[in-house]
């Protein structure tokens, strides 16, 4: 799924003592948010390895597969922006509470604008595409997303939301300097590698680490608990645009 904003990891907690060394010591000085970082690599990886990503550089994915995933997105970025705003009530400060705010708004306009363009390219409008139903895969993540934002603490629905932010915004600085000769997916790259996402983004990474340094060890596990499922889902979508996904009855 997508949004508009990435982050930088600062600070850390825990240091490792004098007697300390090895892979322990290592984990004692990661940042919480290198730490959650550290827990996905591997999604990260199989995104960038999925033929959906690679065939936006090389230009080979299939137009109707770009175009299910513009649909999805549309209508992820929906509840995406009502989980910021969630986010938004219990942030704790009130520049946070802005922050959240405004991204909840971003990623409204984004599905207005973005989308609308993306499908006028494609041979459709945005009124259409808000008439296609919600596939399987978007309507779990985004349930999942909005009960834990909802029902959980302010680091749950951080850790939740987070990927959302952070994947995007390294696919895309994976992919700028490739870009791709296809005009429509050169656009879509030049939108998450662009650094005025990448700023937004460090900005929820950096609180991510503020909040995370506060919580207990078993909060901060359990948010990581999330954040790796939600990572999970973000494979998961584009997988699902590939395949171009349907209810099976």
């Amino acid at each position: 799924m997508s949004t508009t904003p990435e982050s930088a990891a600062v600070g850390s907690h825990g240091t490792a003592t004098a007697t300390t060394s090895g892979p322990a010591a290592a984990a004692a000085e990661a940042s919480y948010s290198q730490q959650l970082w550290a827990a996905i690599e591997p999604i990260y990886q199989a995104i960038l390895e999925h033929p959906f990503i690679t065939g936006l550089v090389d230009g080979t994915l299939p137009r109707e597969a770009f175009r299910h995933y513009v649909v999805q997105d549309s209508h992820y970025l929906r509840d995406y922006a009502r989980a910021l705003t969630l986010c938004a009530a219990k942030a704790p400060s009130e520049e946070d509470v802005r922050g959240f705010a405004g991204d909840a708004i971003g990623a409204i306009a984004a599905e207005q604008q973005m989308h609308a363009e993306f499908m006028s390219d494609l041979g459709g409008s945005a009124e259409q595409a808000a008439e296609l139903p919600v596939a399987p895969t978007t309507r779990a993540y985004t349930s999942y997303l909005l009960a834990t934002v909802y029902g959980g603490s302010f680091l749950d629905g951080l850790a939740a939301v987070l990927p959302c932010y952070w994947i995007y915004a390294r696919v895309g600085e994976e992919l700028l300097p490739k870009s791709s000769p296809d005009p429509l997916y050169r656009r879509w790259i030049a939108t998450y590698g662009d650094e005025s996402f990448q700023s937004v983004v460090r900005r929820v990474v950096a609180l991510t680490d503020q909040v995370g340094a506060e919580a207990s060890a078993a909060h901060r596990a359990t948010a990581q608990r999330h954040f790796v499922t939600t990572s999970r889902y973000e494979w998961m979508f584009w997988d699902a645009a590939w395949r171009r996904e349907t209810w099976p009855i």
